[in-house]
């Protein structure tokens, strides 16, 4: 069936290597973190991710997947490495080149080169093709050049890699044509072809709606907290319109997509794209909005302990990238008469640079619980324990997931009136 290399085994390289593997390809994987390979040689990983752990273990096994530490000659080579943001919110393309000048050595006439990491619109066309061109390579005639973006959701990741459908958008029609035959044969969904750079704006924008429509909602709850309105309520009401869908407010928007790729398309189109960027705005602001509930919450008590559960930047993973709730602690322990007690089930210590505590740890003579993630194991969290625990039974849910209905806990929502109230 041919080989494969992929360049970059992180949340989206690892899985799309595996799947390859699985369909019967001969997969090299290369990444330049030499833990990464040590442990995929043993058939072991670093990412948390359903089912992952299994199928790159068959694979590794069968001989079908491989490590390396640098690319080698294939017949399709995927880059699937990050795009991480600059402090002036523009999309830092590092990764991206240096992937792309790690496979020039090894391109041979025929080859197909996929970018699946998120890129700014025209960075095949003004970035990628210059790159290979330059090393005496034609983007046009001896290679095909495309975009394919990941569009997958963490916790599902292998399964929507294979079920959802993708958008191939080449350098040429050829191109295009090309790459796209190659994830039919492991995407059952329709696998859409058309240019490069549509295909990075449509990947963008994708993102982009979520992060405006969830800006919306956490626009409302400041609106509502403003004029002591039930957010909740409203939003139920609201939805119960035929085409009304409005999304649950929350304490802001993480990982590498949507807090993210609103701001690609914001760096090329500055002056039009004002509502993407006002949203991004919004949703960045929501963990300032958090402290000041709990700050309000807090207000008659002498250096308060807050435990905060939830330090993923959405729940049952490990990804912690770009997450609103390190964003509070953050902000949390620059109120010096507060001690914060973070708690994630599925977070090691090693991946954050805050400590962190077991959950009798952190609910021990706690003042406040702040939940920032619904966890599974925060959903279902037990009154009794923090009856028995806690110095005062309060908690502040802010994902709307805490179901306790004892009348001696007091659970509030972001979207609460009686939040702006304080405490009886």
């Amino acid at each position: 069936m041919g080989k494969i290399c992929v360049v970059g085994l992180g949340y989206i390289g690892l899985p799309t290597a595996t799947v390859f593997a699985g369909a019967g390809y001969d997969v090299v994987g290369v990444d330049i973190n030499e833990e990464v390979i040590a442990l995929l040689e043993k058939g072991q990983i670093m990412i948390e991710e359903v089912g992952l752990l299994e199928e790159v273990r068959k694979v590794v096994k069968s001989g079908k997947l491989r490590a390396s530490l640098t690319p080698e000659e294939a017949d399709v080579f995927i880059i699937a490495v990050p795009t991480p943001i600059n402090h002036d919110q523009t999309a830092n393309l590092d990764y991206v080149v240096a992937a792309t000048s790690s496979i020039l050595p090894y391109l041979q006439k025929g080859n197909i080169v996929v970018i699946e990491s998120t890129i700014p619109p025209r960075t095949v066309e003004d970035v990628v093709a210059p790159i290979i061109k330059a090393f005496g390579v034609d983007p046009v005639q001896d290679i095909h050049l495309v975009h394919c973006p990941e569009r997958v959701l963490p916790g599902r990741i292998l399964h929507e890699m294979r079920s959802n459908p993708r958008i191939v958008g080449g350098y040429t029609k050829e191109a295009s044509e090309k790459a796209a035959d190659v994830y039919r044969r492991v995407v059952t969904g329709e696998v859409v072809e058309t240019e490069a750079t549509i295909a990075e704006m449509a990947k963008l924008m994708e993102n982009t709606y979520r992060d405006v429509n969830i800006a919306l909602a956490n626009e409302l709850v400041k609106i509502s907290s403003k004029l002591h309105i039930n957010a909740y309520e409203v939003i139920r009401l609201a939805n119960k319109h035929p085409r009304v869908h409005l999304h649950s407010p929350g304490p802001g928007v993480g990982g590498h997509c949507l807090a993210v790729d609103p701001y690609f398309i914001v760096e090329k189109a500055p002056e039009e794209a004002k509502l993407i960027s006002q949203a991004r705005e919004v949703n960045s602001s929501m963990p300032s909005f958090v402290i000041e509930q709990i700050v309000r919450l807090t207000a008659s008590l002498f250096r308060a302990k807050i435990a905060v559960l939830g330090l993923t930047y959405k729940e049952n993973i490990d990804d912690v990238r770009e997450s609103p709730s390190l964003q509070v602690i953050q902000l949390l322990q620059q109120y010096k008469e507060y001690d914060v007690y973070p708690h994630d089930p599925h977070v090691q210590q090693g991946k954050v640079n805050v400590p962190l505590y077991s959950l009798e740890e952190a609910l021990t003579q706690a003042d406040l619980v702040v939940v920032l993630v619904e966890h599974h194991e925060f959903e279902h969290i037990q009154g009794e324990q923090l009856l028995k625990s806690m110095n005062r039974p309060v908690v502040l849910d802010c994902k709307n997931c805490v179901k306790i209905a004892d009348e001696r806990i007091k659970v509030y929502r972001l979207g609460d009136a009686i939040l702006q109230k304080g405490l009886d």
